[in-house]
């Protein structure tokens, strides 16, 4: 079990509902984007980065951060209201997502802010990039830890695969994945465009340290962390089940909104009844 108290995990549900209501007040602003998903991320956001990584927002480029990779790039809203909550830019810039000449562009790029460890978009890229990352902080001695997080989706891309047998013989402790299984992509329900399972199997057949978990169950999750910490010869995968749309009641699960933003009435409306 973890050592976090009571209040430890009421203060970070409570940071995960402040995300969901700035990511709905941000996503109700902008003229496109993604809202299942970066809602459904939130509570593993909250623990990330107020909780588990190692970083300094004052220091973005400190040599023993964590490294966080975002595979999925498309769920960048939820990174974005994270990083202005930790402090690495002013929480009103968040009102400028995909507006022309903003930092805060719809997928990641990591010459725009500081913080961000690599440009992403094209699925199925993230998890090399990480083992790289890993094995590269290994050679040098370093003590930071590697964590990449990816799509359910992008479990159908050939490259998530051969990075996975790469990290797995690399014995790459030092590296955790982590997959937001949300059973939604843009096309329909996984396991209808490209059946993922059974995804647990697999990368105990590629050899990984494999963990499931509730996605949305904060103190479970810091044990999946903490117990991937305690695995130093194989990289560790947390498979998180997630219900992509958390916190609006009208539109979880639906992968009708894995590309769509609400207009502003109804983010007016969600955030309300979220701060209820």
């Amino acid at each position: 079990m973890s050592s976090l108290t009571e209040s430890d995990i009421v203060r970070l549900e409570v940071r995960a509902r402040d995300i969901r209501c700035a990511l709905i007040d941000m996503l109700g602003s902008a003229p496109s984007g993604h809202t299942a998903g970066p809602l459904g991320m939130a509570d593993i956001f909250a623990a990330l980065y107020f909780e588990i990584l190692q970083h300094n927002p004052a220091d973005p480029e400190w040599v023993e951060r964590d490294r966080l990779i975002l595979s999925n790039g498309h769920i960048v809203p939820v990174r974005y209201v994270a990083m202005a909550q930790s402090g690495y830019f002013p929480v009103e810039e968040l009102a400028t997502l995909r507006r022309f000449g903003s930092r805060l562009q719809g997928h990641p790029e990591r010459t725009r802010l500081p913080g961000l460890e690599t440009t992403s978009g094209p699925l199925g890229e993230g998890l090399g990039q990480a083992a790289g990352i890993a094995l590269a902080g290994r050679m040098d001695g370093r003590t930071f830890r590697t964590y990449c997080i990816m799509s359910d989706g992008e479990q159908e891309c050939g490259g998530t695969w051969e990075a996975a047998m790469f990290a797995a013989h690399q014995k790459l402790g030092n590296l955790t994945a982590i997959i937001d299984r949300n059973e939604i992509q843009l096309g329909g329900k996984t396991e209808e465009v490209m059946s993922l399972e059974p995804l647990r199997q697999k990368y105990e057949a590629f050899n990984w340290n494999t963990l499931m978990i509730d996605g949305h169950n904060i103190e479970m999750f810091i044990d999946a962390i903490e117990a991937a910490r305690l695995e130093t010869t194989r990289p560790t995968v947390i498979i998180a089940h997630t219900i992509p749309g958390k916190g609006v009641p009208e539109i979880e699960g639906d992968y009708r909104w894995h590309g769509k933003t609400p207009t502003k009435e109804q983010a007016e409306s969600w955030s309300t009844a979220l701060r209820i």
